[in-house]
């Protein structure tokens, strides 16, 4: 399996993606949040944001800039994808879940087992 993007967001167009094909079920709500929060970043350090699974199902969030924007800030950028991580943990561990169960056919039961492992 290749990787997936689940949505974008460009400072360069001004434009945001989420990909409806594969991930049209994740409730309005939570594509909302994303659909903000790739927004936001993208006005506060300018750049692109993109949020894509992994092979191994893991979920990414990958950030460049054009070689040649003087504005992009490497360094806030570095810091607010780690902002994303910490206060947005939640969502992401959900969309982790998500694309597991629904995209990847995992059981459920074994994922819970993992994290039940996990916790000890």
């Amino acid at each position: 399996m290749e990787r997936i993007v689940l949505c974008g967001a460009s400072a360069y167009e001004q434009k945001y993606y989420f990909n409806r094909d594969v991930f049209g079920k994740i409730p309005q709500s939570v594509q909302d949040e994303l659909h903000v929060i790739c927004v936001l970043f993208t006005e506060e350090v300018g750049g692109v944001i993109t949020f894509v699974f992994e092979e191994d199902g893991a979920l990414s969030i990958e950030t460049e800039a054009k070689e040649d924007d003087l504005l992009y800030d490497e360094i806030s950028s570095g810091l607010l994808v780690g902002k994303i991580r910490s206060t947005r943990m939640e969502l992401l561990q959900s969309l982790d879940l998500y694309y597991r169960v629904f995209v990847l056919k995992e059981d459920v039961n074994d994922i819970l087992s993992e994290d039940d492992i996990g916790e000890e």
